[in-house]
């Protein structure tokens, strides 16, 4: 079986996917619509999306699963058929890839398990679920991303590491504080999420969303101070949002994005990709500059 883990240790720099929930809107999906049910329903429009950024340079790409538990699929009626949705995106994505990676996409299950509106078994049960399926459809690895929660990234990555044989990515999300300090919307430091997590068997951390590619330098830098050998993975959104007349834009050109390569390589990361705004082009100058160095 071929690892992600195999090319970091070879001193490979490997390059991720862009945004996939732009794509999906701009490809006509509507608000309040089911982005997994297009795995169903519009599989050829999905595979496009995979493909494009296997075409950029893209060494991995993800599955239009993000949002792939029950518990989030309930909101359409659609809790049923989570295995079917999961399972369907995994095969687009393998089916696009080739013989490049395909990153089974687990997101939060927006419950909070402190205020008691669900227990940590039905949590990870629902990551189990997914999980199986992702694996049953093709995933080289599951990456459970856009965590706020240690608690909650912590029953996702049991959940994969115990019913899956694939390797298991997870990402928190950081924003900067008022104080320069890096937590998540619960409260979580990079350096929280490396004491807790590393130790679960992870085998790729990092983070995701939240910060353009500059922001995330200083995140990779904390990582690396707590842990100098696990590989790091980075999807950076386009620059800082911009709330414009109603829509929210991600104002970093490619080349922008491109322009910190250099320097998130220096400070430790190994795979780069791209979150919330980034496209395909962002993907493909990333990938020029990691050819270069």
């Amino acid at each position: 079986m071929k690892k992600i883990t195999d090319r970091v240790k070879k001193g490979k720099i490997l390059v991720s996917d862009g945004a996939w929930g732009t794509f999906l809107h701009a490809k006509g999906l509507k608000p309040g619509q089911c982005p997994e049910l297009w795995n169903i329903e519009h599989p050829d429009e999905v595979f496009d999306i995979a493909k494009s950024y296997i075409d950029a340079g893209a060494d991995m790409v993800e599955t239009n699963s993000f949002g792939g538990s029950s518990f989030k699929l309930v909101h359409y009626g659609l809790s049923d058929r989570a295995l079917e949705l999961n399972q369907a995106a995994a095969a687009i994505s393998r089916k696009a890839a080739g013989d490049k990676f395909v990153l089974g996409s687990v997101g939060p299950t927006g419950k909070i398990l402190m205020m008691g509106e669900v227990t940590p078994e039905e949590i990870y049960e629902s990551f189990k679920e997914q999980v199986i399926a992702l694996e049953k459809g093709g995933a080289d690895a599951i990456i459970i991303e856009t965590m706020t929660d240690l608690d909650e990234a912590r029953l996702a990555v049991r959940a994969a590491k115990e019913n899956t044989s694939i390797e298991v990515i997870c990402t928190m999300t950081f924003e900067k504080t008022l104080m320069g300090e890096y937590r998540s919307m619960m409260g979580v430091s990079p350096t929280e999420m490396m004491q807790e997590l590393v130790p679960e068997g992870v085998d790729i951390i990092g983070a995701n969303c939240g910060n353009g590619i500059e922001g995330m330098i200083e995140i990779v830098k904390e990582i690396r101070a707590c842990n100098t050998e696990i590989p790091v993975l980075v999807h950076a959104n386009a620059g800082m949002p911009v709330y414009h007349e109603g829509t929210t834009l991600f104002p970093e050109s490619p080349e922008q994005t491109a322009s910190f390569v250099r320097a998130i390589i220096d400070a430790g990361v190994n795979i780069i990709g791209g979150c919330c705004g980034t496209t395909p082009e962002h993907i493909r100058q990333i990938a020029g500059v990691v050819r270069e160095l």
